[in-house]
């Protein structure tokens, strides 16, 4: 799965806050799911966190698309010594030469600049994402270049920690599922919305414990 590794030094750091939900989603998962029962005991106190700042995790996750994590932090790390403060204003003020001699694209720098227009001019309903629906939330985000479902998707999970989102495009997901239920055998969409089922309405923690199945380092917006 993509996206970049926190690192304590970068600017704006946040507290992290995490979700009021996950022991029940624990209890719920490892009552269900003879896989989650097995996996969910061996990561501890470890859970999701958000930092809050939507406009930095979709930023890093533009960032992090068909990099490698350590590529994506290195980026990341750099790019964010380039505004004194990680925010759309500050970024549209940003030198493309500068941004691309961080390690970034042509195109990330496009899709860059585009997510800090959409927050800047008021096109996006950000004082309204907390009470609209996932899919409501995720048609918004597509229409900014650069974003797609899965990162609408991971959106949900690391800004909003939405509890039930299964993103079927994430190829974390798709293995660890191949992994840990069909012996390594490649499977469909459609298997993956089976093996799911026993997880809703906690499908976003399933999920991360699929991922930490493959990586046990989590990763973060």
């Amino acid at each position: 799965m993509g996206g970049c590794a926190v690192n304590a030094a970068v600017k704006q750091v946040a507290t992290p806050v995490t979700p009021p939900y996950w022991a029940e989603a624990c209890k719920h998962l490892m009552k269900k799911d003879r896989v989650m029962k097995r996996l969910i005991p061996q990561f501890g106190e470890a859970c999701l966190e958000t930092r809050g700042d939507a406009f930095v995790t979709l930023a890093r996750s533009i960032v992090g698309q068909q990099i490698s994590v350590k590529a994506a932090q290195t980026v990341w790390e750099r790019f964010s010594e380039l505004p004194k403060r990680m925010v759309p204003a500050q970024v549209l003020r940003l030198k493309v030469d500068d941004m691309r001699a961080a390690g970034l694209s042509a195109r990330k720098v496009e899709y860059l600049v585009d997510l800090a227009l959409h927050f800047e001019n008021g096109s996006l309903h950000v004082g309204a994402w907390e009470s609209m629906d996932d899919e409501a939330i995720i048609q918004e985000l597509v229409s900014i270049r650069g974003i797609g479902r899965w990162t609408a998707e991971m959106f949900l999970i690391f800004h909003f920690m939405r509890p039930n989102v299964l993103p079927l495009d994430d190829v974390g997901l798709i293995n660890g599922i191949s992994q840990n239920y069909f012996s390594g055998e490649t499977v469909s969409r459609s298997d993956v919305r089976e093996v799911a089922a026993a997880w809703a309405p906690y499908c976003s923690v399933a999920t991360w414990y699929i991922w930490r199945s493959l990586d046990p380092l989590p990763v973060a917006y």
